[in-house]
Parts: structure tokens; sequence; C-alpha cells
């Protein structure tokens, strides 16, 4: 979306995307309103004197609609819901209503790779990220996470190929954005507050691949469904991973088989950080895209080797005892539990619960049955997760993290894990899943002192 000098744009919401929209804004010559519900004490005081130099106006502590009448473009942030009163009334009065990608489009001439998904999609950014640069690329990663797509447009522009991870809230006004590479890789229930149902959540997924068409690749999730059934525009190539024979990238144990220019190649993950069930599934989307962008197998095998993933994601804390404890904070919604169930080698203890993102927890029904020996609930999930699976296993709801990792320490066998994947957000009772993730990391580290004193 082209932008005019003069005009007064309201960005709505004051985080990292919101700031860096503020300052492209400015860049082109408009006028700037920052509005946020929250109040100036909990925003980032530099980010506060940054705008206030700049000369853009605040509106905080609410969403005042008598803005509306002064501005020619809104511009919310991906956390701020679409139906927020003030956007409802501002596309009633024709306003138009645009976001982050949308702006940066047409101004983007590098090769562009973007991911999303519901699940891994850090992980394959980052992963794919080290692979083009083993390869020998220069490259930016962001997006959803590290810089904000819209600071690297007003930078130095060094890359030429910028690997972005997208969230279904920032595709939802992607406008003209369109990836050379685009990747899908799984869908399961998450943000059903926001977007209402599964439908609602998939096709805003589906809007990466919008854009695209002869020339342009889209990778995805062979043994997911909903991902494998997907329409795709006409004329694009299609990849797909998977442990089906079918699949170009395909799945065998820690190994990756690769159908490529009708050679095979092999990514053995056996002896890297990459060898859990979910994380093949990761290296072989980041495989496919970077061969499609040209990057070598001899780069690619030691950079793979050589990659340490994200913290609080199926990440081993700690083993005592013979008990396995492993922090996977970041499965904030019912698929990632699952998968993270599925990743395990033997009986689980799992700890649970949190801010309900409105999914249906019987969906993890099968994965609880056949994995989990004692559940341990917690937050404001907790009741409703105790009815749908309490009958499946021992089940106890806590006050508190550290309590949960006691009582399941105290529980726990040899040769069983105690694993932290809450299928819930952390906001009723932690800063962020990495605020949670730590508490679980101290927690755990404080009954390691314990039973170290205890066989001294």
């Amino acid at each position: 979306m082209q932008v005019c000098p003069g005009k007064h744009a309201l960005v709505l919401g004051l985080g990292k995307s919101g700031l860096a929209a503020a300052r492209f804004l400015l860049s082109r010559g408009l006028r700037v309103t920052v509005s946020d519900s929250r109040p100036a004490a909990a925003l980032d005081p530099a980010a506060l004197a940054e705008l206030r130099q700049a000369g853009v106006a605040l509106d905080l502590g609410r969403h005042d609609l008598g803005l509306l009448a002064e501005v020619d473009l809104l511009l919310p942030s991906p956390g701020v819901p679409l139906d927020l009163p003030l956007l409802r009334q501002g596309r009633d009065k024709g306003l138009p209503i645009t976001g982050e990608l949308a702006l940066a489009a047409p101004l983007l001439h590098e090769e562009v790779v973007a991911i999303t998904g519901t699940n891994g999609k850090t992980t394959v950014t980052s992963l794919l990220g080290e692979l083009c640069a083993a390869a020998g690329r220069r490259v930016f990663v962001g997006g959803n996470i590290g810089v904000p797509l819209l600071d690297y447009v007003l930078g130095p522009r060094q890359a030429e190929v910028l690997v972005l991870e997208l969230s279904s809230f920032q595709l939802e006004l992607a406008g003209d954005f369109h990836p050379r590479v685009a990747l899908l890789l799984n869908l399961s229930p998450d943000h059903l507050d926001r977007h209402h149902d599964m439908a609602g959540y998939a096709a805003a997924k589906a809007r990466i691949f919008t854009h695209q068409g002869a020339g342009d690749t889209a990778i995805l999730n062979d043994d997911d469904p909903l991902v494998a059934s997907m329409a795709l525009p006409t004329g694009l190539r299609r990849l797909g991973f998977g442990r089906g024979a079918a699949s170009q990238a395909r799945l065998d144990g820690s190994r990756v088989h690769l159908r490529w220019a009708g050679e095979e190649e092999v990514y053995d993950l056996a002896a890297t950080r990459l060898a859990s069930s979910v994380n093949v599934a990761n290296a072989a989307a980041a495989i496919l895209a970077a061969r499609s962008l040209g990057c070598d197998p001899s780069a690619l095998r030691p950079a793979l080797a050589a990659y340490v993933p994200q913290p609080h994601r199926l990440e081993l804390v700690a083993r005592i005892d013979g008990v396995d404890y492993v922090n996977d904070s970041k499965a904030t919604n019912i698929g990632a539990t699952c998968a993270a169930l599925e990743a395990m080698a033997g009986p689980v203890l799992l700890i649970a619960g949190g801010r309900d993102k409105g999914g249906d927890y019987a969906l993890m029904a099968p994965a609880v049955q056949a994995r989990v020996r004692r559940l341990y609930l917690l937050g404001e999930a907790a009741a409703a997760m105790a009815a749908a699976l309490g009958h499946l296993a021992s089940c106890e709801l806590v006050a508190s993290l550290p309590e949960a990792v006691q009582r399941a320490a105290e529980c726990a066998r040899p040769g069983e894990t105690v694993l932290l994947a809450p299928a819930c957000a952390s906001f009723d009772m932690f800063q962020s899943y990495g605020h949670r993730g730590q508490v679980f990391r101290d927690a755990v580290g404080a009954w390691g002192q314990v039973r170290g004193a205890h066989h001294g």
C-alpha cells in the first residue's frame, strides 16, 4: 500500500511493531498519532520519549473515538483486535485500515521467504536464516520475531534474502504482500478468541499464498490434512514434507530424505539438536526452503549440526534421579502440547494450564491417554482442562508452577519425564511464555538442589 505525505495516520498499539510503523510513517512525511489502551506507566519510556521528540501525538489509556474525525488512515498493530470499536467505526466511515506487511510490500526487492503455521514458526525461521547464512547469502531474519520488517525497510537494507516469521494477525492485513517462498507448517486450534473458529483461523493463515503465482514456491505439511488440502493459486510450485512416500522431503526417524533435481539427498539429524520428531519436521521445511533458494547441501549439513534451538522449546532443563525435566513453555496451544507429548519417549507427568485461547481441550485426549501418567493443572484454564482430561490420568489442580514441579518431582519415577507444555497462554500468571519457562527452570533447579543435598 502506498502512503501519501501530509496525510494523518493513527497507529493502534505501541509494541515493537507499532513503534516501527510510527517511524516508517513519519519517514514518509505523514502526521502520526499513536493510541494505546495502556497508560503511559505501562509502556516503554524510551519509546514514548522517541515519539514525543518526533512530534507524534499520543492517546494513552484509551482509544479515543474522536480521533476518527481527524485521521486518514488506521494501522492496528498485530495484537490489536480488528473488532475494536474504534476500528469498527473507522471501517464504517470508509477509512483505510492497513497493516505493516501491506506498507512494506511495494518496497521489497529482496527475495522474501515467509513462514507461518500454528507451531514451529520461530524454529523454522531461525534455522532457515542460519542455513542461508551458511550458504553465503546475506540474510535478514525478523517479522514476528526480532526486528520488525518496517524497521528493516528503514535501515541500510544490506540483505539479499528476507526470512520472515508471520502470525495470523499480521497476515490478516497483508495487502499485496508477495513472498517468493511461502511455508505453512501446520494448523491446529489457536487464537480462536480472535478468529472465532478454525475456518477463520485457516483463512488468515492462507493469506500467505494469496499473491503468489508462476515462479513462486509454496511449502506445505503433507501430514496435516488441513494444510495438505489447502487450495493454492495456479502456477506456483508446491513442495511438501511428511512421512509419506509422495513428499519431496520425506521424514524417516531422524533422517530427512529429499528428492531434488532427480536425485536423493539424505540429511541425518540423529547427532544434532534437531533429532526429535517435532524438529525433524521443522528441519525438513527449512531444508526445502533453503534448496528452493539455491543453497547447496554441502553448506546445509554443517549448519544443521551446529543449530541450537530457541529456548523454551522442548528444552531439556535437567535429568535428576533418572527423571527428565523438559521446558516447552512455548507450547501455548493444543497442537503444540500434543506434538510435545508425541516427542516424549516414556511416561509423562504433564504440567499444563494458563489463560484459555478458545481451544477444545478434548482434542488432547488421545495424546494424554497414550502418554500421560499424571496431570498437574494450573491457571485460569485448570478447571476446564480437568473436566476434559481428568478422567484419562491422575489429576491435581495446583496453585503455582513451583508447586506443580515439586508435586510432579515427588511422584516421578526413573525413565519418566516431567513436561511443561501448557496448551495455554501465559498472561494469567506470568509476563510471557519466556517468564513462565524461567520459573519452571528455577523450580527444577531448586528441586535438584534438594535432591543433591539429600543424596549428600
